[in-house]
């Protein structure tokens, strides 16, 4: 084997010891400059800060949720086994022809006409009633009237001699339709007031305007009547004056004007 020349040997001593120069140099040009940590770590900051803020890792459930898996399975061993199949297919039920019988035809009804008795076949049917002719007032028509109070006006020429009569001039107003006057009872009320007697009228009203008056009427009894009081006399009632205060009046209204008066005995 041939001998390296002293040349060479003295180049690879220096460049064996120049070589941890050259890899401390290597190192100190790859070793990272402050400023450029300084940047990588602001860059990464913000990574950190979300990593931090990040919710905490949902904790795993207790075991108590196991309980709806016993309670599936309890439930899963109740219910019924299915049933096993078999090799052949379970046959549908064989189906029925029933006979339906077709329904008759519904008849028409037929009306029978209930027989007529003998006695009502040879009457005529009644001929039909015309409307007779509208009835027409012959009475003259009303007017207008209007009476004030004067005591001159009140005269003895009504129909009891024991009261006072005031006309309110509606009779001859109404053309006799109605009559009304106010009526001041004289005292004392004596027998000869007191006789039973009926009207026939359409309509009798009285009004008490002052002092009270005692009256007994078929059927009700006697009625006390005093200042406000009110009644109606049906036609034909059989009545009496009892007494009255010497100073009653009354407001008497009559249809029509014109009506006749019966003493009872």
């Amino acid at each position: 084997m041939a001998k390296a020349s002293p040349g060479r040997k003295r180049s690879a001593k220096k460049a064996a010891a120049a070589e941890p120069a050259r890899k401390k140099a290597k190192a100190l040009a790859t070793k990272p400059t402050k400023a450029a940590v300084k940047k990588a770590a602001a860059k990464q900051a913000p990574a950190k800060q979300a990593a931090a803020k990040k919710p905490a890792p949902a904790k795993a459930a207790p075991k108590m949720a196991a309980a709806p898996k016993t309670a599936a399975k309890k439930s899963a061993a109740k219910q019924p086994a299915p049933a096993k199949k078999t090799g052949a297919r379970a046959k549908p039920p064989a189906s029925r022809t029933v006979a339906v019988k077709s329904a008759a035809p519904r008849r028409p009804a037929v009306r029978v006409a209930a027989p007529v008795p003998a006695a009502r076949r040879g009457r005529a049917a009644p001929a039909p009633r015309k409307a007779g002719p509208a009835k027409v007032s012959t009475k003259a028509p009303q007017v207008f009237t209007v009476s004030h109070l004067h005591d001159a006006d009140f005269r003895a020429d009504g129909l009891r001699a024991y009261a006072l009569y005031r006309d309110l001039g509606i009779a001859a107003a109404s053309s006799g339709r109605c009559q009304a006057h106010v009526i001041r009872f004289v005292p004392p009320c004596t027998d000869a007031v007191r006789k039973r007697h009926v009207h026939e009228v359409e309509l009798q009203l009285v009004y008490v305007l002052q002092g009270w008056i005692k009256n007994e009427f078929e059927g009700h009894g006697e009625q006390m009547m005093s200042a406000g009081s009110c009644w109606l006399q049906p036609a034909g009632i059989r009545h009496t004056v009892l007494d009255y205060s010497p100073d009653c009046e009354v407001l008497e209204i009559i249809v029509p004007a014109d009506f006749k008066t019966e003493e009872l005995a």
